[in-house]
This record gives C-alpha cells, sequence and structure tokens, in this order.
C-alpha cells in the first residue's frame, strides 16, 4: 500500500462532531424518516428584515468587489461603537479584525500565536473546535475537567495549577457552548487574579452568546472586569447569534495591533477578505436597533424553562439551568448506566446514547464526549416549543421505558 498522501496537520484533528450529526440527522431526514434535530448551534429565527434589507440595497449598488482583507472601515467602526456601547472599552482601527465568522477568528488567532509545543488551557466542557485548531499549530490542548458538581466552571486553583511556563494561550468561552455556564463578575475576578501572576499567558475569550442572556444579569468577560489584561486579551465576537446570521459568515476580533496585524496577514493568503454583502448586514445589524433581539431572546427563556423541566423530569437525568445560550448540557451517566444494564445499547457510553436516540426516537443530540465530557448530553432548544415537546417526550419514553 502506497503511503497516505494526507499530512500530520491534517490527521491531527476530526471532523466537528455537531456538524457530522446534523449531517446524519439530515440524511435520514430526507429518507422520509421522522426525525427531530437538536444537535445544530444556530437560531431557528430569520434574519431581521432590516438587516436583509442592508444586504439587498449593497447588492443593487453594487457593493460586489473586494474589500480590506481585516473589513470595511464603516464595519470596523461599527464593531468599535459596539465594544464602547455594550463593553465599555475602547479600541483603535488597528486593533479590530473582521473574519469569516467567529470561527475564523479563533483559526487565526492560534496560528498566529501558537507555536509546536505551546500549551493551550481548556476549561471541559469546551466548544468542539478548540482543541482541534490548537492541535492544528502542533500546540498541545491542556483539557481541565470542569463537570456539574462545580457548575461547569473552571476554578482558580485549577487555572493556577495548569499553567506551566509552555502555556501561551487561555481560551475562556462565556456564556458557554456547550452548558449555557456563565462566569459572574467575583469568578472571572478571581481567574483574573491568577492570571495577572502570570504575564506570558495570553487569553481568549469567546463571546459569541454575549447577548443570549438568559438570567437578566448584566454581561461581563475578563477584560470588562480586569482592565489591566487587556494588552493581552483577544476577544472574539460575531453576529451569528445575536442576530440570526449563522450563515453570513461574520465574526470578529479586538486585541493588540500585533497579534491583529498577525491575524489578517494569515487571512490575506486563506479567505481574504469576508464576503462584502454579509459586511454591510453586518454593520446594519450592530448599528441598528437592538430591540430586534427581545422576541428571540423571550423564545429562547421559555423554551430554556420547559427543556430544563422536562430534562429533570427523566429519571436518570440532571441538568441545570443555563443562563446564557440556547443549549441545555444534561448528565446522563445514571441513565446511559440503566440502559446499558438493561442490554438496550451495546457500550455505557455517551455516543451509545445519542446513536440509540437517534434509532430508536429520531431525536439527534450531541454526546457530550464531542465537547470533551463523557457521560453528557447537549440539546440545542434553538427550534420550536412544538419540537422542544414531541423530543423530551420521546426521549424520556425511550430511557424510562
Amino acid at each position: 500500500m502506497s503511503k497516505s498522501p494526507l499530512s500530520d496537520c491534517v490527521n491531527r484533528i476530526e471532523e466537528s462532531p455537531t456538524l457530522a450529526i446534523t449531517a446524519k440527522a439530515l440524511k435520514l431526514k430526507s429518507e422520509g424518516k421522522d426525525i427531530i434535530g437538536l444537535a445544530a448551534g444556530e437560531p431557528d429565527f430569520d434574519t431581521p428584515d432590516f438587516i436583509k434589507e442592508a444586504a439587498i440595497n449593497a447588492i443593487n449598488d453594487g457593493f460586489t468587489k473586494y474589500t480590506a482583507v481585516a473589513g470595511t472601515p464603516s464595519l470596523k467602526n461599527a464593531v468599535i461603537d459596539k465594544f464602547r456601547r455594550d463593553n465599555q472599552l475602547s479600541y483603535q482601527a488597528n486593533e479590530i479584525i473582521v473574519g469569516v465568522g467567529g470561527k475564523q477568528c479563533i483559526f487565526n488567532l492560534c496560528l498566529a500565536i501558537l507555536n509546536e509545543h505551546d500549551e493551550v488551557i481548556i476549561p471541559a466542557p469546551y466548544w468542539v473546535s478548540y482543541t482541534d485548531i490548537a492541535q492544528l499549530t502542533g500546540a498541545k490542548p491542556i483539557v481541565i475537567q470542569c463537570g456539574i458538581s462545580q457548575s461547569f466552571k473552571l476554578t482558580p486553583d485549577q487555572l493556577e495549577q495548569a499553567i506551566s511556563k509552555k502555556t501561551k494561550l487561555f481560551l475562556l468561552n462565556s456564556p458557554s457552548n456547550p452548558t449555557g455556564a456563565v462566569y459572574s463578575e467575583a469568578e472571572l475576578k478571581a481567574l483574573a487574579s491568577v492570571l495577572l501572576k502570570n504575564p506570558h499567558v495570553y487569553i481568549g475569550t469567546d463571546d459569541i452568546y454575549e447577548h443570549i442572556n438568559l438570567n437578566s444579569q448584566p454581561f461581563k468577560n475578563i477584560v470588562m472586569v480586569e482592565p489591566r489584561l487587556m494588552e493581552r486579551t483577544i476577544i472574539l465576537n460575531g453576529v451569528s447569534k445575536a442576530y440570526s446570521m449563522t450563515g453570513w459568515r461574520i465574526g470578529f476580533a479586538a486585541g493588540p495591533a500585533e497579534i491583529i496585524s498577525a491575524m489578517a496577514k494569515l487571512q490575506s493568503q486563506s479567505t481574504s477578505n469576508p464576503t462584502s454583502i454579509s459586511q454591510v448586514a453586518a454593520e446594519a445589524a450592530l448599528r441598528g436597533n437592538q430591540d430586534c433581539i427581545k422576541p428571540m431572546l423571550q423564545a429562547f427563556k421559555e423554551r430554556h424553562n420547559f427543556v430544563l423541566a422536562a430534562l429533570n423530569s427523566i429519571k436518570g437525568i440532571k441538568c441545570l439551568p443555563s443562563a446564557g445560550a440556547f443549549y441545555a448540557f444534561a448528565d446522563a451517566s445514571i441513565a446511559i448506566k440503566k440502559l446499558y444494564d438493561a442490554k438496550k445499547i451495546a457500550t455505557p457510553t455517551d455516543l451509545a446514547l445519542s446513536e440509540f436516540l437517534l434509532e430508536k426516537t429520531g431525536v439527534a443530540i450531541v454526546p457530550g464526549s464531542a465537547f470533551g465530557s463523557e457521560g453528557y448530553f447537549r440539546i440545542s432548544f434553538a427550534t420550536s416549543m412544538e419540537n422542544l415537546k414531541e423530543a423530551l417526550s420521546r426521549i424520556k419514553s425511550a430511557i424510562e421505558t
């Protein structure tokens, strides 16, 4: 057999589990199966009309050419104004980059600052792509388990023990995908106190769910509570979640000019500029009436309350309230053991549970192991209440029968 043509780089990573499960569910649905998908992490609402109209006008005005690699000046100014308005943080244009989605911004950040053998601290449960993106650079993810007993949040002691001379980056996601956990101001200050003692560590704060707030507490990120960290923190955000613009592919980042410049250099050799039309739409979203978020947020709160109660009513399932985002992350360890003992699943794993539920009930969920935490599963409640009621009824029946 001839040697594989694939690179070591691509062999370090796996396909995104959430996208793979969504694809499998869509395939089954196309075959006529009755499938309810609770795996995809995108709002089921349409993009607000005023944002779509801005894009249509851009097309009609011929704004269909290349733009500056790091984003149009007007969109970068809108991002600067957003940080000033929402976060009380001040940035200059050379400290802002617009990318093809938040994922590209994270990708560019890791490639810009990480070298082989550097270490990246990632609290688990984590967003599925953090570890793989870090590994693409040759860096080593240092995954710290933060289970349900600590409300899925990293403690200062855990952070301090994980930091070594090789630590280059610490990734923090609040509100969290997949858990919905949100760090309080006091918790962020406690983490910041550890980071202040370790000036060689850069911080990436993924704020993409900033506006999906389920508990009405004002949003805070680590720079807002400790401005002294600003010179080594990169804030990662975008328009995908708050404005239901996942397919428009616009993310942005703010941070030290040297790092932002390096991210732009990388982008110039990959995608070049984000889509010109999408940039106009994103500017309209950031500058428009922010009340457009409220109906979606109210629906998410109602769905969250239903899903939380429904999950906790299932024997062998335990779920904590989510403070942000649109996910419920349930501890299914007891249910998995019972199903395994009853020989309904072949192995006592969350992957076996998710396959069982998809095949038995037609409900697609994401196993916790995809997020670095075995024994859990994630449900997205970014779908209709009708779908949620039917899906939770099927899950309850399958697990308890």
